[in-house]
Parts: structure tokens; C-alpha cells; sequence
């Protein structure tokens, strides 16, 4: 409790200058309305200097390292609870896709135009596969790893507009299924303010672990070199397992695990 009285209380605020236009406001009720708003102004601009000085002072060490803890601890969480963001290979079984058969290549979308700087990854749409192309299942998926993993996402803005990219090379029904899904990849691409562009292609058959070629359906391994020029620049290989279907001569990809 204070010890002053109240008359000294009285007293202490009888001596706050206020301004003129706050003595001058007429009415005792008018001074003292305005009398409360000069306060509630003067109490706005006094938590404003502080703030500004708040934002002024520079971090303090204590407090840096409290922030580096907290972000080795989110990277330590992030690895255990999601590992496909940080890029580690997730189970056959979890990232297969849907297998898809092979439809009608005439409803196949062109890749979108779109504008951009001269020299992004992703400033000219990936030309249409030739027949010739397509008739061979290896340059199909070398094909698709290699415009599938170029991304620049400031300018592709989604992950369906890489999809639409390789739309030619795919069956109708996963092109829809990747439309509709995001990729782990593109988000962790997104997070680290990259852009990514492909170096290499190696394509072999697919491991034992996976069916054998026949006349219709082949599997192919695709081990992709990917350069990321982001917040940290670093490469990595991403390699992606395909199922190829072949239709009219037409080979297409129906299912990916890697993705």
C-alpha cells in the first residue's frame, strides 16, 4: 500500500500539465473526456517507443542460443515424424502409387506456357515426346526424371504445374492421382527457397525386387543427379522405380515408387 495521503495524491496530479486544448475543453465533463484521451495517447506513443527500442536492441547471446536449440530440435523432430521431407527413402509399399491402365493419348494435355526470367529451369515447357520417343520405355523414363525433378517453384507456382509438364509421358489415371497428391520433395524444395535442375539420368532395369520385363510391362530404375540452388546450395540423388505400360506402340508410365 502507498503512504501518501490524498491530498498528496491530489496534489501530484494536479501539477500534470496538460494541453491547451484539454484545459480549454469547456465543460468539466468535456475536460475531463479529454483529459482521458490525452492519457490513453500518451500510454499508445509510450508502448510504441518501447517496442521500437524493443526492436532496435540486437539479440542477445542467451537468446540466440535458445533459438539454435530450438531450431536443432525442430530438425531432429521433423526427421522422425516426416522422414520424406529431409529426403530418406520411404517403404515400396507406402509410396507406390495406384497402378494405372494405359488409356487413349489423344485427351492428353500440352504442358502450360508461362513467363519467367531467362535461364529458370522451368521458363520453357518441357516439347512433346516424339513417337520415336516413346517407343523406347528407358528414354520415356529418362524422359521423366529429368523434367519431373527440374523445378522452379517461384515460377511453377504448384506441384500440378510440373505434373502438367510431364503429363505426355504418363497414363491418364496417375497423371490424375499425382495432380491431386503433392510430392514431399516439392515441399522441401519450397521450404529451402530452391530451385532444382537435373545433371544426369542413369536408367537400368529395376532390381530383383520387382517383377520381370514382359512384352506389355517393363520396370525401370532411374537414378537422378538433382543440383538445388537454394538457402544452402547442395546435390542430391533421387532415384525413382517406374512401371511402363506400352499401348499402340506407345510406351507410358502407370506407376512410381519414390514418389
Amino acid at each position: 500500500m502507498s503512504d501518501r495521503t490524498p491530498q498528496e495524491w491530489r496534489e501530484i496530479l494536479a501539477d500534470i500539465r496538460h494541453p491547451e486544448e484539454v484545459r480549454k475543453a469547456g465543460s468539466r465533463r468535456a475536460r475531463r473526456r479529454a483529459k482521458a484521451l490525452h492519457h490513453r495517447e500518451m500510454r499508445r506513443r509510450s508502448h510504441e517507443w518501447v517496442r521500437e527500442q524493443r526492436r532496435r536492441d540486437p539479440i542477445r547471446p542467451t537468446a540466440a542460443a535458445i533459438i539454435v536449440v530450438v531450431v536443432l530440435a525442430l530438425g531432429v523432430g521433423t526427421r522422425w515424424v516426416w522422414p520424406g521431407l529431409l529426403g530418406e527413402k520411404q517403404p515400396a509399399a507406402a509410396a507406390s502409387r495406384a497402378p494405372a491402365t494405359p488409356g487413349r493419348e489423344d485427351g492428353e494435355a500440352v504442358a502450360p506456357t508461362a513467363s519467367a526470367s531467362p535461364g529458370a529451369p522451368s521458363a520453357v515447357p518441357a516439347p512433346q515426346p516424339s513417337p520415336a520417343d516413346l517407343g523406347n520405355p528407358d528414354r520415356v523414363a529418362e524422359r521423366f526424371a529429368r523434367d519431373y525433378l527440374t523445378r522452379n517453384p517461384p515460377q511453377d507456382q504448384t506441384h500440378r504445374t510440373v505434373v502438367e509438364r510431364v503429363r505426355p509421358l504418363l497414363a491418364p489415371a496417375l497423371a490424375a492421382n499425382l495432380s491431386e497428391h503433392t510430392d514431399p520433395a516439392w515441399d522441401k524444395l519450397v521450404s529451402q527457397g530452391g530451385i532444382s535442375t537435373v545433371s544426369s539420368v542413369a536408367v537400368t532395369p529395376a532390381g530383383k525386387d520387382l517383377p520381370g520385363d514382359t512384352p506389355l510391362r517393363v520396370w525401370r530404375r532411374a537414378a537422378t543427379v538433382v543440383a538445388v540452388d537454394g538457402y544452402t546450395d547442395h546435390t542430391e540423388t533421387t532415384v525413382l522405380q517406374v512401371e511402363l505400360m506400352t499401348s499402340g506402340g506407345k510406351w507410358h508410365i502407370t506407376r512410381i515408387l519414390g514418389v
